[in-house]
């Protein structure tokens, strides 16, 4: 049944762009003190760097890469959904599309905080099932 309006669609994913810049200010609060105390020049690598910033730091950096990363997929699959969808989504895009952010968010607080492996690893795996069945239902409609 299609009675949800595309901004079901389009709140999910202003909500985790919205996620993923907040994460980078994050990012940046935590890591440029940290770079500010540390000496480096132009010849400095990065595995030099790593070496040098503790792990709760490192989470945050790499957190935000992964929002730069599989997310993606997800815009371009819940703005091809709205579309093909003639701007009236079905109520099962939304779901998929509010549940797919929402374990972002958490995989990404887990990430950031306390980074238990197998939990972050549950989250993404759900979070790429979540994608995958989007990626499914636009396919459907598209071919």
């Amino acid at each position: 049944m299609l009675n949800v309006p595309a901004s079901g669609l389009l709140g999910p994913i202003i909500v985790l762009n919205g996620w993923t810049l907040a994460m980078e200010i994050w990012m940046y609060a935590v890591n440029i003190p940290i770079m500010n105390k540390m000496k480096i020049d132009n010849t400095t690598t990065k595995s030099q760097l790593e070496a040098q910033t503790p792990p709760s730091a490192r989470w945050k950096r790499d957190n935000y890469n992964h929002l730069t990363e599989q997310p993606t997929q997800f815009y371009a699959i819940a703005l091809t959904l709205a579309v093909a969808r003639g701007g009236q989504i079905d109520d099962v895009d939304a779901l998929l599309a509010w549940a797919y952010t929402g374990t972002r968010i958490v995989h990404s607080l887990v990430h950031v905080t306390e980074n238990k492996i197998m939990l972050r690893f549950s989250l993404f795996a759900f979070s790429s099932c979540l994608l995958g069945i989007m990626t499914a239902r636009a396919a459907l409609l598209i071919f």
